[in-house]
């Protein structure tokens, strides 16, 4: 799934081995963004980043409508999963349905705090259970041949020990993970709201390092507080990947670079106009099956971040783009504003 480095580089101080896979750059799963519009843009920036759809729940999938859930492009791959549940019969259900359909891996989700997720027993409040995630992994692994792997936390309210966590990593491990995505903040089940999971709790990057040290074998890839590039290449000579979320969503153009620094890959990076030059068929297509232009601009309103005629950008696709009869020329119109 992942390209190989033809020779030995340097990249900001970390040499490449030209017989190990290159590192993960993964773009996370976030509720209500990383839908397949967002993701098909994505792809136009980066070839190799992996990406990742919204937490699908078992429930959905097995009992709501199935193919929506589901759909995404082909021009995605490499695609990954993310499932949200805690019966190890309907998560391997699921899981079958993901390879079915053509997805590169499915992930379980083992961090999110919020209590919608928790009532529901999933999510990070089952990193109390290692053994539930554990025969969960198993039964997803058992028929399927593509990758199941787990986002979690380092720990939760109390329980985040370096000792908990790595009988947490130790049982999933062995019940058939190879990869692990760490958010390395701790979360508190009670009290904090998922955003404030995401920033109250402090940033434990040396776990993370300890944890790949501890478990060689494991592919681990690191989550939280990753902004920029620099900081993930210097993140990457202690651990196999890194996932970024927020800050590639609003401003996505920094995968453009993506390929080139972490891939090896010397294609000649987009312009931010070529880009949008790509996404027009697709959004010719999406209108011609009745989906309303501000479905695909919404995510793209963040491409001009720090650069002139960022704020017009937003502010004429947010305005124009939500109209019912609203077509490829406002992406058009827009993207005059930016020129100087």
């Amino acid at each position: 799934m992942f390209p190989i480095f033809l020779n030995t580089v340097e990249l900001f101080g970390i040499m490449i081995n030209p017989n190990k896979l290159s590192p993960r750059f993964c773009v996370a799963p976030m509720l209500d963004w990383t839908d397949q519009h967002c993701r098909y843009f994505h792809r136009l920036l980066s070839k190799n980043a992996l990406l990742y759809t919204e937490m699908v729940t078992t429930g959905a999938l097995i009992h709501g409508n199935t193919q929506r859930f589901l759909q995404f492009n082909q021009e995605e791959h490499p695609v990954a999963l993310q499932l949200g549940g805690s019966n190890p019969r309907d998560l391997a259900i699921c899981t079958r349905m993901a390879e079915e359909t053509g997805y590169d891996e499915v992930n379980l989700n083992v961090g999110c705090p919020s209590d919608r997720v928790q009532n529901g027993r999933f999510g990070a409040c089952l990193m109390a259970e290692p053994q539930l995630v554990g025969d969960c992994v198993a039964a997803m692994q058992a028929n399927v041949k593509i990758p199941v792997t787990v986002k979690s936390r380092i720990g939760i309210d109390d329980r985040d020990s370096y000792e908990e966590l790595t009988q947490f990593i130790d049982t999933v491990a062995q019940a058939g993970c190879n990869t692990f995505i760490v958010h390395a903040r701790k979360a508190w089940l009670k009290g904090l709201s998922p955003k404030e999971n995401r920033e109250v709790p402090p940033l434990r990057y040396d776990v993370v390092f300890q944890l790949k040290k501890y478990f060689p074998q494991l592919e681990i890839v690191i989550n939280g507080g990753i902004t920029t590039l620099e900081q993930s290449t210097e993140l990457l000579k202690h651990v196999d990947g890194v996932m970024l979320g927020r800050e590639v969503y609003q401003n996505p153009y920094l995968l453009a670079e993506v390929d080139r620094l972490l891939f090896g890959d010397d294609a000649a990076i987009k312009s931010r106009e070529q880009v949008i030059v790509e996404l027009l068929p697709y959004i010719q297509k999406k209108l011609a099956s009745e989906v309303r232009l501000n479905s695909v601009t919404r995510h793209i309103l963040g491409l001009f971040h720090g650069e002139y005629g960022a704020r017009l950008w937003r502010r004429y696709l947010s305005e124009n783009a939500c109209m019912s009869y609203s077509n490829e020329k406002v992406l058009l119109d827009a993207l005059e504003l930016t020129r100087k």
